[in-house]
């Protein structure tokens, strides 16, 4: 499946709403580590079908950014039936993403 672009407008159907565990991944553009982190979201969203995986632009979308306190980016936080419930900052493994969804 590939990687949902997650704005305000659809975020809670894409991620509150949604029949799957979310992962969300909030980052930008000019931010290093978030590329490091990019091709490692991409490919578990190709991996893992049963995943819905999005990203969030802080620069283009800051109230989702500051609804769910991110400070510091990369940001990853999982969602499940329309609750966050896990979040990691910084760069992780693969493994370490998979765990925390």
């Amino acid at each position: 499946m590939s990687v949902v672009t997650i704005t305000k407008e659809n975020f809670e159907t894409e991620v509150l709403k949604s029949d799957k565990p979310v992962l969300v991944d909030f980052w930008a553009a000019w931010c290093g580590p978030c590329r490091m982190l990019s091709p490692v979201v991409d490919q578990i969203a190709e991996e893992n079908p049963a995943i819905k995986v999005g990203k969030v632009n802080v620069d283009e979308e800051p109230e989702l950014a500051q609804q769910f306190a991110v400070m510091s980016i990369p940001t990853l936080i999982s969602f499940r039936d329309g609750k966050a419930f896990n979040k990691s900052v910084g760069v992780i493994s693969k493994e370490e993403i998979l765990n925390l969804i």
